[in-house]
């Protein structure tokens, strides 16, 4: 696949999705369990609802078929072991981005290109830079639901609704994660998700992929 990043995505670790259009871009976190990702698959397609998904390479190795059931839709790359690519070198970065592309399209079939989301939402310019050139658009988002903080961090199912629906704006990109929280078993993300999708379509909001960006 031949570098095709329009010139007006280079150097940007994209928000929102450019549009004046009501519509919202969902989009999922996949770097520890696979707690949430049955119940998040299920409400999307009851509801017809596209999302997009950003894979590490270890969650692939752990769980291939729930990666392979999450390239129903499209696939971006989360690096391989999810480390802050500000503290690498460039050779690296390279080696967590391209890694995890092997392995994505290993076990999926699905080249992760263009989609690519920074772990930790840890960012340069240089280390932007340096994905552009592998072929990868960054994906940051309009809001996190915090869903991944848990019930013992604070957080409800009312709170992550309450989160998405206080930032939709056109365009709006929410950062949701697949994986329960790692002491207290929760998995708010894909409990909200029924109740988020129906409070966004009473508003007149209607869902897309990130390759609207495209």
């Amino acid at each position: 696949m031949a570098c095709s990043i329009p010139d007006g995505l280079l150097g940007r670790d994209l928000t929102r999705v450019p549009t004046d259009r009501k519509v919202v871009a969902l989009t999922f976190d996949a770097g520890a369990s696979n707690d949430g990702v049955a119940s998040i698959l299920a409400t999307l397609a009851r509801r017809d609802v596209p999302a997009t998904f950003f894979l590490t390479g270890d969650f692939v190795d752990a769980f291939p078929d729930s990666a392979r059931a999450m390239a129903k839709y499209p696939i971006g790359n989360h690096t391989y072991n999810h480390p802050d690519l500000t503290t690498l070198s460039d050779t690296r970065i390279r080696v967590e981005v391209n890694g995890a592309e092997s392995r994505l399209r290993a076990v999926t079939g699905q080249d992760p290109r263009p989609y690519f989301r920074f772990p930790f939402g840890a960012v340069s310019t240089h280390t932007i830079a340096v994905v552009n050139s592998e072929c990868y658009v960054p994906f940051r988002w309009t809001v996190d639901t915090l869903g991944w903080k848990g019930t013992s961090g604070g957080q409800t199912v009312s709170t992550v609704v309450g989160r998405v629906l206080d930032a939709a704006v056109p365009g709006e990109i929410v950062l949701m994660h697949v994986g329960a929280h790692p002491e207290d078993g929760s998995t708010l993300d894909a409990d909200a998700l029924p109740r988020m999708i129906d409070a966004l379509r009473a508003r007149g909001y209607g869902f897309v992929t990130l390759q609207a960006v495209l």
